[in-house]
C-alpha cells in the first residue's frame, strides 16, 4: 500500500480537529437545566464524587475526578472491573456516582448498577447513546451530542471523549463558583507547586530580621553606614530612628551614586543621603506581590524592600534574590 501523502495527513488531521470541534459546538449549544440540577446533585452530595469508566472514557473519568478533588470536590476514580472485585467496598452511602460511557453499554458498569440501586448511591450519567441502558438507570442524564468520533475508521473514540472531558471541567467550574472556591483554596490542595508557593509564602516568611536586619541611625556618619553596609551585605542600609520607625533607606546603587559625587564622602550624614519615602511592604502580604512591587514598570526596578509592621515600625528587609530562589513566580 502506498504511503499516503502529506497533503491527504493534513486533511485527515484538519478532519479530526474539525469534528472534535463541532463536538464541542453541539455540547455548548446544549447545555440547559439538566447540566445544572446534576451539578446541583453533584454540590449536594455528602459524601465523594465517584468517577467510573472504562477504557478511553476511565481515563477521562481521571482527569474528571483529580480536578473535582484539587477545586474543593472530594472524589475518587474507580475502575469499573476492579469495583467487581471487591473495591465497591470505596463507594459509601452519601457518594454520588458519575458514569461515563459513550455507548451506555458498558458492560462492567452495567454489573455495577444493581449494587449501586441497593446502595440508594445516585447516578449521573454522561453518555453519547440516550437510549442506552446506562442512560435510563441514571437519576441524571447528560449527553455528549456526537455524530461522528472522528477517527478514520470511526471507531476510536475521540469526539466523545473531548466531548466529555469539556464537561466535565464545566461541572468542575460551576461547582467552584458554587463554593466560592478561591485561589488561595486552590493552593492548599497544591502546596508543593509553584502556585502554592505563590499562594501560601508570605513577607514574613522569607524576610531578614533581627540582629541579620542592616540598620543605622539617620545621624551616622556614611563611614559607620559603609561598615553597617559591608558587614550585612544585604544591598541596602535601613535609616531607624526612634522607636524603630523607619525613616528611609540608603541602597548600593544610592551609595555608588554618593560616592562618585561628594568628595567629604566619609563625613555626609545618613539622614543626607538616603531616600526619605522609601516603597514598602507589609509582612503578611504574599512574597509575589513582593515581587511585584520591586518589578513594576512605573518605578525604577528596585531589588530590596523594607519591611514595616502597621506602626511603620521596621521589621525587616526582603530582597527580590531570595524571593526568586524560593521560586515565587
Amino acid at each position: 500500500m502506498p504511503e499516503p501523502s502529506r497533503d491527504t495527513l493534513l486533511r485527515t488531521a484538519r478532519a479530526v480537529v474539525g469534528t472534535e470541534a463541532e463536538a464541542l459546538r453541539r455540547l455548548l449549544e446544549g447545555l440547559d437545566e439538566s447540566f445544572l440540577d446534576a451539578a446541583e446533585l453533584l454540590f449536594g452530595c455528602r459524601g465523594r464524587v465517584v468517577v467510573i469508566g472504562m477504557g478511553k472514557s476511565g481515563i477521562i473519568g481521571r482527569k474528571i475526578s483529580a480536578t473535582f478533588a484539587s477545586t474543593g470536590t472530594p472524589s475518587l476514580f474507580l475502575h469499573p472491573a476492579e469495583a467487581a472485585h471487591g473495591d465497591l467496598g470505596m463507594v459509601r452511602a452519601g457518594d454520588v456516582v458519575l458514569a461515563l460511557s459513550a455507548s451506555g453499554e458498558t458492560e462492567e458498569i452495567l454489573k455495577l448498577l444493581p449494587f449501586l440501586r441497593l446502595m440508594a448511591i445516585t447516578i449521573v450519567a454522561i453518555v453519547r447513546r440516550t437510549d442506552s441502558t446506562l442512560a435510563r438507570h441514571a437519576d441524571r442524564l447528560l449527553a455528549v451530542a456526537v455524530e461522528s468520533e472522528g477517527c478514520p475508521l470511526d471507531l476510536a473514540p475521540m469526539a466523545s471523549t473531548t466531548a466529555m472531558l469539556a464537561l466535565g471541567d464545566a461541572l468542575a467550574a460551576v461547582l467552584m463558583e458554587k463554593r466560592a472556591f478561591r485561589p488561595e483554596d486552590f493552593a492548599l490542595y497544591h502546596p508543593d507547586g509553584s502556585l502554592g508557593r505563590r499562594l501560601l509564602t508570605t513577607v514574613r516568611d522569607l524576610m531578614i530580621s533581627g540582629h541579620h536586619l542592616p540598620v543605622a541611625e539617620p545621624r551616622d556618619p556614611m563611614r559607620a553606614v559603609l561598615h553597617v553596609m559591608i558587614e550585612k551585605n544585604l544591598g541596602a542600609v535601613l535609616a531607624v530612628g526612634p522607636g524603630g520607625a523607619l525613616e528611609g533607606i540608603l541602597t548600593d546603587g544610592d551609595l555608588k551614586r554618593l560616592i562618585e559625587s561628594r568628595r567629604d564622602f566619609f563625613d555626609v550624614l545618613l539622614a543626607d543621603a538616603m531616600s526619605r519615602t522609601p516603597t514598602t511592604i507589609a509582612p503578611d502580604a504574599l512574597a509575589e506581590a513582593a515581587l511585584r512591587v520591586m518589578e513594576d514598570n512605573s518605578r525604577r526596578q528596585i531589588t530590596v524592600l523594607p519591611v514595616v509592621d502597621s506602626a511603620g515600625k521596621a521589621i525587616g528587609l526582603i530582597r527580590m534574590h531570595d524571593i526568586l530562589k524560593a521560586k515565587i513566580r
